[in-house]
């Protein structure tokens, strides 16, 4: 029961909608004691990959012998998947009994503060020694941000949430760059060279080092692609070259790209482990690649199943070349539901290729697109288009459309994966659904 009443209470606070801002979150953590003051941390943030990222990089922690937290948004069927301690996932009883001290504070937060809030004292009073910590929207005014990194990193920089973020790249990048902090290495992925200037730039005004994959570091090469150590030249002190020097080690997720987020992971890892006198071996890094879960990203389930929350343009080409590289041949008809926020034509362009046929349908968000609105755009890219508002229905006749041997690639949304996933494989679900705070501009 008190984890229904917490549910009940992050459904009330959702009202508040997404509010952007540091000071009521920094106020209630000082009545609280500062429990993020607690345990060492690495912070994350990006478009995409950021939450791929963070969980390599706490598998290779954990299996390197830390006692590991992992902070993650949203979640895909209950509000405990966002918070984990040494693996294992939040029990739903006890973030009741620390939110009662979350609500003593009497700081008005939003439903995201409250969830941050929570993780931070569910760390503290568990003894983690160092948490990975996914930024949930932009950065710079983001409550993970209330946090004292040894480690940061941006794994990538898109158009997404330009609501809150901004419409152009530099103005994305300015956000993001609100977690780079003085003197604290940054590891950025492959992004956009008007948001790398905003990375530098940012980086140099803090004396914070900025590492960049394919010319600091890189995936599966043992040495530098293309390595540069003078001084100078975006705000960087000088540098010996960083290696990723683990080519032979498999990675459980799925995809070619995520080769790049594994490569930001390592060397995360190996900076928080260096800054905390406690260096990762190999075999560590080995071990964390190759066993760590990260539901709904590339996953397969059973056969003719794939689970992806790419939700945004970038994320869908990255799915759309997964999708060709892991079933060549095989008939593939992607399922797809899309919320309001996002661009419908952006995203089932870049996913098309992939795909021979489109069944459009809805998840239960409120701020889902109706499935015909969906399914006239996708007529457009490809001849075999169905739309269907049932979720269940909708799977039905995609996996009808597949036939035997093909692939169902349920996509769009992570609200429609999250729902789906967990009727597939019989997970259980929170009876009060508050992933998706209401929106307030």
């Amino acid at each position: 029961m008190a984890y229904a009443e917490l549910l009940a209470r992050l459904a009330g606070v959702r009202t508040l909608g997404v509010d952007l801002g540091l000071d009521r979150v920094r106020l209630a953590l000082r009545r609280l004691g500062d429990p993020q003051r607690r345990f060492a941390a690495v912070q994350i943030a990006g478009t995409n990959g950021k939450g791929s990222t963070a969980a390599m990089t706490e598998a290779v922690l954990r299996e390197a012998g830390w006692r590991t937290g992992l902070y993650s948004s949203p979640h895909l069927a209950r509000f405990t998947e966002r918070i984990r301690i040494a693996g294992g996932e939040a029990d739903g009883d006890r973030l009741a009994a620390l939110d009662r001290l979350v609500a003593a504070t009497e700081v008005p937060l939003t439903y995201f503060e409250v969830a941050t809030a929570l993780a931070f004292l569910s760390m503290a009073e568990a003894g983690v020694e160092i948490a990975v910590l996914e930024t949930g929207l932009g950065g710079r005014l983001d409550a993970v941000t209330t946090c004292e990194p040894c480690a940061t990193a941006i794994t990538s920089i898109g158009i997404d949430h330009t609501g809150y973020l901004g419409d152009t790249l530099p103005a994305i990048a300015r956000e993001k760059a609100g977690i780079i902090k003085a003197g604290v290495p940054c590891f950025i992925g492959r992004v956009p060279l008007e948001a790398d200037a905003e990375l530098a730039r940012a980086a140099g005004a803090v004396g914070a080092p900025l590492l960049r994959l394919g010319r600091d570091f890189a995936w599966g090469a043992g040495e530098l692609r293309s390595p540069r150590t003078s001084a100078g030249g975006f705000g960087n002190p000088p540098r010996v070259p960083i290696e990723v020097d683990v080519p032979s080690s498999p990675i459980a997720l799925s995809g070619t790209h995520q080769q790049d987020n594994a490569a930001l992971a390592v060397e995360l890892a190996r900076a928080a482990g260096r800054r905390l006198g406690r260096p990762i071996d190999d075999g560590a890094l080995a071990r964390g690649l190759a066993g760590v879960r990260w539901p709904g990203r590339c996953e397969r389930v059973g056969d003719d199943l794939l689970f992806d929350c790419a939700h945004n343009a970038d994320g869908a080409h990255a799915l759309a070349a997964a999708v060709k590289a892991l079933a060549p041949g095989r008939r593939v008809v992607l399922l797809v539901s899309i919320v309001d926020d996002k661009d419908p034509q952006a995203i089932l362009a870049a996913l098309a290729p992939a795909a021979a046929a489109i069944v459009a349908t809805r998840s239960d968000n409120p701020r889902a697109l109706p499935a015909a609105a969906l399914a006239a755009i996708a007529a457009s890219l490809v001849s075999n288009v169905a739309a269907c508002d049932d979720a269940d229905a909708a799977l039905a006749e995609a996996r009808r459309r597949a036939g035997p041997g093909g692939l169902v690639v349920v996509c769009g949304s992570m609200f429609l994966v999250g729902m789906l996933r967990a009727r597939v494989l019989g997970e259980p679900v929170d009876p009060v659904t508050t992933s998706d705070p209401v929106a307030r501009r």
